[in-house]
């Protein structure tokens, strides 16, 4: 399975849920590829720190810029289980060309306006990739969501009204314990001291993904 994390707008956390998910998927025992499609390399940058620290890292990380992507995607898809593509927060040629190879589209948003307001964009960059690629389901999540507040509310009720898109209610706190451990080469279900609280959500995440595709598979 091929999965997409993009959107139009850059700060809402996409490299951290593409690495976090890779390595959920990956201690699982699934065979995952990390694509880094993004001009920026955050998700290549944390990999090459993880492996500078010598930690065990039982999946494959690689960058792809451009319209290849799509046909590299195809090529190498076989070879692994998952796929997950990081394509950063612009809308680039890299992310075209890796949603018309993709089975899901992710597209994280904080629960702010300016995030928000960019999902008519997003709706409207989704109709134009099913032209080509009419299989592709897309979920949208809040992302870095406030510990209380009216805005993640507001946010929820604007995506669920999105056409084309679907709201996924497992929201990702804004928690320190994501940063943490991007500093340490490491995922948040990785770290010693975890936070019980952002290693629920993530995995929660992961399960919205993955477990419904799966289950079509069986």
């Amino acid at each position: 399975m091929i999965i997409v994390i993009g959107g139009i707008k850059g700060g809402s956390g996409k490299s951290t849920l593409a690495t976090n998910l890779t390595v959920i998927r990956a201690l699982e025992g699934k065979r995952v590829l990390l694509v880094d499609a993004d001009e920026q390399r955050s998700a290549s940058d944390w990999a090459e720190h993880r492996e500078s620290l010598g930690i065990t890292t039982p999946w494959t990380t690689v960058q792809l810029i451009g319209s290849s992507v799509r046909s590299q995607l195809f090529k190498m898809s076989s070879d692994y289980d998952d796929v997950i593509v990081d394509t950063g927060g612009r809308d680039t040629t890299s992310q075209r060309s890796a949603l018309t190879a993709a089975d899901i589209f992710l597209a994280p948003f904080q629960p702010r306006s300016l995030d928000v307001w960019t999902v008519g964009k997003v709706t409207a960059l989704l109709a134009e990739i099913r032209t080509v690629n009419p299989k592709l389901k897309a979920y949208a999540v809040i992302n870095r969501a406030d510990a209380q507040g009216a805005d993640n509310q507001d946010a929820a009720e604007i995506l669920q009204e999105s056409e084309g898109i679907v709201y996924l209610a497992t929201s990702i706190g804004q928690r320190k314990a994501f940063a943490n451990a991007a500093a340490e080469g490491l995922g948040i279900i990785e770290l010693k001291l975890q936070d019980k609280k952002a290693v629920n959500e993530i995995k929660l995440l992961c399960a919205a993904l993955f477990e419904s595709k799966e289950a079509g598979k069986a």
